[in-house]
């Protein structure tokens, strides 16, 4: 279903994917600084959600502003938190690489904000976080990630050039939120791995999503 969502004087293009079974909880998830909501890992993401039952809002929002993608993404967040078609439970944010920095900045600015009182947002699942600019490891983006108490899930490959494997371990051990890494071994920034198809890859990162959000999900109903 696509849907125009309103964000200052213009629209975000976006599309829902519906489960058929009327969904509790809903991902809302955002393409890197390339691409848009048609990036394949996305698309597949997605589908394979709606499909498990869980709803899935996802949205192109150019530019490569991290303050303006954040902005977006509260727009997006809002729409849904009022939209009367879906009454969602709560609501993950998902990235893939920048569109991750915005989700965990909406969720840090939420949360210090006294926003999300209600608990609407449930966690935050980062795809190839883009924790260093390749080659300059000094100036870690981490800002947000430290201030976060919401479940985060990363999945990243263990050769990404933009998240070397030991510097996110490190953050991760400062992080106050339960986490969780799922490396894929000899992944880079992109998700590709020499000698597995795209859709091979695809299939174990989106079985990583749904089984943690799950897992994520069920504590939280106990």
């Amino acid at each position: 279903v696509k849907v125009k969502i309103p964000f200052g004087n213009k629209y975000l293009d976006a599309i829902f994917s519906v489960p058929e079974k009327k969904p509790t909880y809903g991902v809302i998830l955002t393409h890197g600084a390339g691409g848009d909501m048609n990036f394949p890992h996305l698309v597949s993401l997605a589908a394979y959600l709606a499909s498990h039952g869980v709803l899935c809002l996802r949205f192109t929002c150019k530019g490569l502003n991290v303050a303006y993608r954040t902005k977006a993404f509260k727009a997006v967040v809002e729409y849904l938190k009022l939209c009367d078609d879906y009454k969602l439970s709560g609501v993950f944010l998902a990235g893939r690489s920048m569109g991750s920095r915005a989700a965990a900045s909406v969720i840090r600015q939420l949360s210090q904000g006294g926003d999300d009182d209600d608990g609407f947002i449930q966690g935050l699942v980062c795809l190839s976080y883009p924790l260093h600019r390749p080659k300059l490891q000094s100036k870690l983006r981490d800002e947000d990630l430290l201030l976060i108490t919401c479940p985060v899930l990363f999945v990243s490959g263990s050769a990404d050039e933009m998240c070397e494997k030991q510097l996110l371990e490190g953050v991760v051990s400062k992080m106050k939120a339960p986490k969780k890494i799922h490396w894929i071994d000899k992944a880079n920034h992109g998700m590709a791995v020499k000698g597995r198809t795209a859709d091979d890859v695809m299939e174990e990162v989106n079985a990583q999503v749904f089984s943690w959000l799950r897992g994520n999900v069920q504590l939280q109903q106990k």
